[in-house]
């Protein structure tokens, strides 16, 4: 039973113990733990796998290797992680009014399998131009690219799958065992001097295979009958998720699609060595996830507490622990940036600067930051708001990358101007959209949304 409203003169001691008690008394997410555990040993092998290539490549393999890695982060994550949080939310929801979810994953996988073709014949006509322009001329990496969708896709739907049926720990095992994999693929490679990049592009795309089948060992009732699933119940706004899920991913990687695209044949071979400096960046990332994990009791706390402005208080406490993470990773990688890319690349890898890093870095704070507040205006049903700040975010990097000469500088600060327009826009919306109103399940669906959706490194 939800708690009544407090009185308004409630003092601010007695709402701190009220909320502190709620906290304590409020499990945490179930999964939190597992899920939180395979998130760090996912992110961590795939610094391992990039240090792995670095050295075991030449910059123009380790730069073809990275346009694989960037279309596969973008195009997988973009259009099979939505469909992953709605199988697992209608699954969740299926599940506690006692019906079977099998014909509603049996449509999530038509509709995944409709995309992901979708996205190979994109991939095969667009084939010269990516062999060219990203690939460096390693066609061979066209077919690791195919082979990444079919197993993303398939990796996705059955995270889906696992978490609505609440087998958190299967899910844990599923993040987990694809880095471990991935991670064992790539250091056999390098051990064994292989200098092939389409083979570390496949060390790369055949991981959620083997992953897929350390999950679902021991799986047993995933698929209970149950009525036919319409498309509706998956989502009205699956559309709007699938486009600002590929336009954030978009701009994630923008900054070394620009360096790409806008390098001089001259400056093809740089290109490798930046994208260790964006990787570098992208740290942020990972002990943000560790840090978010952290505030997932206190969020569920508030959650329990039932009160329409504990949603602003947990949209406050994330914003600052963001601002916070931001403004000490731009001061470390401006400081000690350059020696830790040189120790963990090599130094004849590493060429950034602490400018470049802490451009980099603080192109990626503004990046988590727009990636929260989304997640705020997605709890109250902001898709197409969060969608459209995305794609301003876009619109803002292209105009600031578009002049200037030094090829580094320009895509950094594009990706600074780019990620604070999107941020901007969804402070914006998110503001506008509770002064509509906060539903009484906006902190549950934060909460959900925080604990289920892995930020890809």
């Amino acid at each position: 039973m939800t708690e009544s409203a407090p009185p308004e003169d409630e003092p601010e001691q007695t709402r701190a113990q009220r909320l502190i008690g709620a906290a304590k008394n409020t499990p945490l997410p179930e999964g939190t733990y597992a899920i939180g555990a395979g998130l760090m040993i996912a992110g961590i092998s795939a610094y391992g796998f990039q240090i792995l290539a670095r050295r075991g490549l030449s910059d123009e393999g380790y730069a073809a290797l990275n346009g694989l890695w960037v279309l596969v982060f973008i195009v997988t994550p973009g259009f099979f992680q939505p469909i992953e949080q709605e199988v697992s939310r209608a699954l969740a929801h299926r599940s506690a009014n006692g019906i079977g979810g099998g014909p509603l994953v049996r449509r999530a996988a038509l509709l995944g399998g409709i995309l992901a073709a979708t996205a190979a014949l994109a991939s095969v006509i667009a084939g010269p131009k990516l062999i060219d322009e990203l690939f460096h001329g390693e066609s061979l990496l066209l077919v690791a690219l195919l082979v990444a969708i079919g197993s993303y896709y398939v990796a996705h739907v059955t995270r889906g799958t696992l978490s609505g049926n609440g087998r958190f720990g299967g899910y844990g095992t599923m993040l987990g065992a694809e880095g471990v994999i991935r991670m064992a693929m790539c250091l056999a490679l390098f051990v064994a001097g292989v200098e092939e990049p389409v083979l570390y592009g496949l060390a790369l795309a055949l991981p959620p295979i083997g992953a897929i089948g350390a999950a679902l060992r021991g799986q047993r009732g995933l698929m209970a009958p149950g009525p036919e699933a319409p498309y509706s119940e998956l989502s009205s706004a699956l559309g709007w998720l699938l486009l600002g899920a590929v336009l954030a991913q978009v701009l994630s990687y923008g900054s070394f699609l620009a360096a790409i695209l806008l390098a001089e044949p001259n400056q093809q071979d740089e290109v490798g060595n930046f994208i260790t400096g964006l990787f570098m960046a992208r740290i942020l990332i990972l002990l943000f996830q560790a840090v978010q994990a952290a505030l997932l009791p206190k969020l569920a706390g508030l959650a329990g507490t039932g009160q329409h402005d504990d949603f602003r208080s947990g949209m406050r406490k994330l914003v600052v622990v963001v601002v916070g993470l931001g403004i000490i990773g731009v001061f470390a990688a401006a400081l000690v940036g350059p020696f830790v890319g040189k120790l963990l690349f090599g130094a004849e890898n590493f060429v950034l600067g602490n400018r470049d890093l802490a451009l980099l870095t603080a192109g990626t704070a503004y990046f988590i930051l727009a990636l929260t507040l989304a997640q705020g205006l997605i709890a109250l049903r902001g898709y197409v708001a969060a969608a459209m700040a995305w794609l301003a975010g876009i619109v803002g990097f292209v105009i600031v990358c578009a002049p200037g000469n030094d090829l580094f500088l320009r895509v950094e600060l594009a990706f600074v101007a780019g990620s604070a327009v999107a941020s901007a826009a969804m402070a914006i919306a998110l503001v506008l959209r509770m002064r509509r109103g906060v539903p009484d399940d906006a902190v549950n669906e934060l909460v959900e949304h925080i604990g289920h959706e892995p930020l890809e490194i």
